[in-house]
């Protein structure tokens, strides 16, 4: 049994890579690079690959499944960038990963609290030795709303998390649960999106959730609500974002995710001209906080993400039930 890691980190990832394959007794190779056609090549021989978020469309099912791989195991939760359909066509099988959600839940918060006291305008105006007050007064989340969509195990974590600073608590979800129910109140997402002055989306993207926030549901907001996301850019239409910031109806967002970022994070792109015109525009703003995809990034996550991979390859040879299979 061999894997075959494609945009793998040797500073962080291969230490857990090394270790999880003595334990399961399976061979791997890796390339920093990410997977292209020319390069699909590199995994003749191997029986699964690995990768972060990236393009992986038909084409590059097709070419996998030509080379003789039979499972795809993406390095994220999400799974939004692989084509479930010709993954079914040419029968390869795919997984996710997972790891313990403290480490988005309680980088959300650091989301929430760097907007709702304009740590942006601060540092900017520090680095031109503008210490003056006009501007930069902030609120205390305390004394505020938070709405939470999504209240699996990311949000519940966030949910427990907030509850230690007193803040009001909305919360929306397709299926409630109970612990959720000790920290906050659910409610229909109009009302969440009336009633909170700081919205946090917490889901995996789907085509019933695409652009959850668009047009109309900026216009059910509060003026000057703050908007969080920590989960995936799809879940936010970003020209109605950039619309609603310009009209004064969204004060303040932080942006972990953006939608269209596969070729962005995570390269090094220092000296390169990009070509993502939201992007450009969303870093303009004073207001906007927007970062490279990095709520997950904790030692412990990122190891039990490469052992995600895995376990899930063991689960699919061993035709034994796990977590991390999705198809």
């Amino acid at each position: 049994m061999k894997i075959f890691f494609y945009a793998f980190r040797p500073f962080d990832e291969l230490p857990a890579a090394e270790k999880c394959a003595e334990e399961y007794g399976f061979a791997f190779d890796w390339s920093e690079e990410y997977p292209t056609l020319e390069n699909l090549e590199r995994v003749k021989g191997c029986d699964a690959i690995s990768c972060t978020p990236c393009e992986m469309s038909e084409p590059y099912i097709r070419t996998l499944h030509e080379f003789g791989v039979r499972y795809l195991c993406t390095r994220s939760i999400g799974y939004d960038h692989i084509d479930l359909d010709a993954c079914r066509k040419y029968g390869i099988r795919v997984s996710n990963v997972s790891y313990p959600p403290e480490g988005v839940a309680d980088y959300t918060i650091l989301c929430i609290l760097m907007c709702e006291r304009k740590i942006k305008e601060i540092m900017n105006r520090f680095e031109i030795q503008d210490f003056s007050l006009k501007g930069k007064l902030g609120r205390d989340i305390s004394r505020l709303t938070i709405g939470i969509i999504g209240t699996g195990k990311i949000g519940t974590t966030l949910m427990k998390h907030l509850s230690g600073f007193g803040c009001r608590m909305l919360a929306y979800d397709v299926f409630e649960n109970e612990e959720a129910k000790q920290y906050g109140t659910y409610c229909t997402l109009s009302e969440l999106f009336q009633n909170s002055d700081v919205i946090t989306v917490h889901a995996n993207a789907t085509e019933e959730n695409h652009h959850l926030l668009n047009e109309e549901a900026f216009g059910l907001m509060k003026d000057h609500v703050t908007i969080i996301n920590t989960s995936r850019g799809k879940l936010i239409d970003t020209r109605a974002l950039i619309r609603a910031l310009k009209s004064g109806k969204v004060g303040a967002c932080a942006l972990d995710v953006l939608e269209d970022e596969n070729g962005l994070y995570y390269y090094n792109l220092s000296g390169q001209v990009i070509d993502h015109p939201d992007l450009s525009e969303l870093r303009s703003f004073p207001n906007v906080l927007v970062l490279p995809h990095t709520a997950f990034y904790t030692e412990t996550n990122v190891e039990e993400m490469v052992r995600s991979i895995f376990d899930a390859v063991d689960a699919f040879e061993k035709d034994r039930p796990s977590s991390h299979i999705i198809l």
